[in-house]
């Protein structure tokens, strides 16, 4: 695609060596970066989208899936904000294209970012929690069980306090870092808008040592 063409010029014209290599660090090693930072990525994205037009025509799974294939990480951070730009408007089939990102390139920061897009189609598109995300929850893929726990992150008191808790408990017996952490995330975030509710559920429930302290930061 040619869009894909334009914003590899762009990017690399502001490609910057001396950040990659911190950048790439703080994420393990796992990808290379261009050394990017976030608030330049933001407005450089801004510049592609007005310069491309490319949201004012329908969604495109290539373009997404296209930026997916290459290797610095902040393409793939470009392809999680064009998807969202879209997430009031894309029909409720494209959560299996969804799947794959979420188990392709995986790391926290992708899947951290895509969960909460997952949670906007929950919400118009109801039946694919029972179609998808139950699955998700028990799936071996451990990055599909941490989309599944917060994907409700931003619902506060639209959340499904009886799932959240359901995978929790299938989960919280997990030795994964991330699982355990995404357990005590989503716990905190949901004690903001149900304390104590939060606190009888960490109370009543064995659940590893870190999903205890990170649940419980907001409680007294």
């Amino acid at each position: 695609m040619k869009e894909i063409g334009v914003l590899t010029k762009l990017y690399e014209q502001n490609r910057n060596e001396e950040n990659a290599g911190p950048m790439k660090k703080y994420m393990k090693d796992h990808f290379p970066f261009l050394g990017i930072k976030s608030p330049l990525r933001k407005e450089l994205e801004r510049q592609f989208f007005k310069e491309t037009e490319i949201l004012k025509r329908p969604f495109s799974e290539d373009f997404v899936a296209g930026l997916w294939e290459k290797e610095e990480r902040e393409y793939h951070y470009t392809a999680i904000t064009y998807m969202g730009k879209f997430i009031k408007k894309l029909p409720k089939d494209i959560i299996p294209f969804i799947e794959r990102l979420i188990v392709n390139k995986s790391w926290w920061d992708s899947v951290d970012s895509i969960a909460p897009l997952v949670g906007e189609l929950a919400r118009i598109y109801p039946e694919i929690v029972e179609e998808s995300i139950n699955g998700w929850s028990t799936e071996d893929n451990l990055w599909l069980r941490r989309a599944a726990i917060l994907f409700q992150l931003k619902y506060k008191g639209q959340t499904n306090e009886a799932l959240l808790y359901d995978y929790i408990g299938k989960n919280a017996d997990s030795k994964e870092f991330f699982i355990q952490k995404a357990i005590g995330w989503a716990l905190r975030e949901y004690s903001k808008t149900n304390p104590a509710s939060v606190k009888e559920f960490i109370e009543g429930h064995l659940l590893a040592p870190l999903s205890v302290r990170e649940g419980s930061k907001y409680l007294s």
